[in-house]
């Protein structure tokens, strides 16, 4: 009995995945560089879902290369719209305030200021000397050019769970 109720619960939610899949609201995506290293690396598959709430700092999202290369980027939210960001002999302040930054991997550099305007976003990778097109050469990106949000690995299958 406990089998069945277990196997029928699956079986549900695998037709719940394949539905919203098949509606657009949720997408994959293969990661191809070691920007976002160590939360996501080159060779993992990610499930993102379709941004339907505002996005939070921390959130990792998907988006298009503004500077027209044609790929879509995996990025981290940093900076939010108002917010004065500045990188400063290796580290992100928010307002002045030194960014309680867990997820960075390495130094960030180069130093710079940015100010994010209403309706925009800054984003980084997590590993910064690896992190070539995030908020640093592209500076703040618009909010509605952010479609996706990662939520999940899938692939590999030993480092499968949600990501965050």
């Amino acid at each position: 009995m406990r089998r069945r109720r277990l196997a029928a619960t699956a079986s549900v939610g695998v037709v719940a995945i394949v539905v919203l899949f098949a509606r657009g609201l949720l997408r994959r995506f293969a990661i191809h560089e070691a920007s976002m290293e160590p939360t996501l690396r080159n060779g993992d598959w990610v499930i993102a879902k379709r941004r339907t709430r505002p996005v939070e700092r921390g959130d990792i999202v998907v988006y298009h290369d503004p500077t027209g290369s044609g790929m879509n980027l995996v990025k981290r939210v940093i900076g939010m719209p108002g917010e004065h960001v500045a990188i400063a002999r290796g580290r992100v302040t928010i307002g002045g305030a030194l960014l309680a930054d867990r997820w960075a991997s390495g130094v960030t550099r180069p130093d710079g200021d940015w100010v994010i305007p209403d309706g925009h976003v800054w984003l980084l990778g997590d590993n910064r000397p690896a992190s070539s097109t995030d908020g640093r050469t592209t500076g703040p990106i618009p909010i509605e050019d952010v479609p996706w949000i990662v939520v999940a690995r899938y692939h590999p299958l030993a480092d499968a769970g949600l990501v965050g």
